[in-house]
């Protein structure tokens, strides 16, 4: 899951970015406002973290601006401000959460869980191919019932393979997608997390999932592409 974490205060930012990306998320920051809401109107998140307080536009303004394009992403706002006529404002907006600083890590966490699952019917938030099942909300991944650890970022690329189960996804898809980054055809970092998920969620499996498929990148599927 993708998340954008609008916060200016770049030593909190960087403490939310590491909490999540430890337990798999993929977060984007973004200490500008004006860059916070074309980040959130350019691109898909699965949650958007908003600090009231940004400079060149403030969280306010960004919180209308995603409700009336995006109805349906989950706002957490957490901000310093405490107020009962801020909470009451944003929540009016259409914030779905409102957690007040200092916080801890522990409780934004559990908060982002119970978001994901209540903007997530059943089949969004449990991703299955063949016996391979991803949780996306408890980020648990297991194939044929035995558990399968991944690291962030395998996690993230798994999932969005799986997401995309069944198509062909080239290897700028993938960097633009996972890493968030332009696609550089020097790097051989696809291939070599590619490999990576292979070891772990095909080794001592009959069926392979992960093709390989020549001059265009990978597909995943229970069977082996056309």
């Amino acid at each position: 899951m993708r998340i954008l974490v609008a916060e200016d205060d770049s030593a909190l930012a960087s403490f939310v970015k590491k909490g999540l990306e430890a337990e798999h998320y993929a977060v984007d920051i973004s200490a500008d406002g004006e860059q916070a809401r074309a980040l959130a109107s350019e691109l898909d998140f699965d949650i958007i973290i908003l600090d009231l307080t940004l400079p060149h536009l403030d969280g306010v303004s960004i919180l209308r601006f995603v409700r009336t394009r995006k109805p349906s992403v989950p706002i957490l706002v957490l901000t310093g401000r405490n107020r009962i006529e801020d909470r009451v404002q944003c929540l009016d907006l259409g914030a779905d959460d409102y957690l007040m600083k200092p916080f801890s890590f522990s409780e934004l966490s559990a908060r982002i869980r119970a978001l994901m699952r209540r903007s997530h019917v059943p089949a969004e938030s449990v991703l299955s191919v063949g016996d391979l099942k991803l949780d996306r909300v408890e980020r648990r991944v297991e194939r044929g019932g035995k558990r399968i650890e991944l690291t962030s970022k395998e996690f993230a690329l798994l999932e969005y393979l799986m997401r995309n189960a069944g198509r062909r996804i080239t290897r700028a898809m993938i960097i633009e997608h996972v890493w968030n980054l332009s696609f550089d055809t020097c790097t051989n970092v696809v291939d070599v997390y590619v490999n990576y998920l292979r070891r772990k969620v095909e080794d001592g499996y009959a069926h392979r999932l992960i093709h390989t498929v020549r001059g265009v990148g990978y597909e995943l599927s229970a069977r082996a592409p056309d």
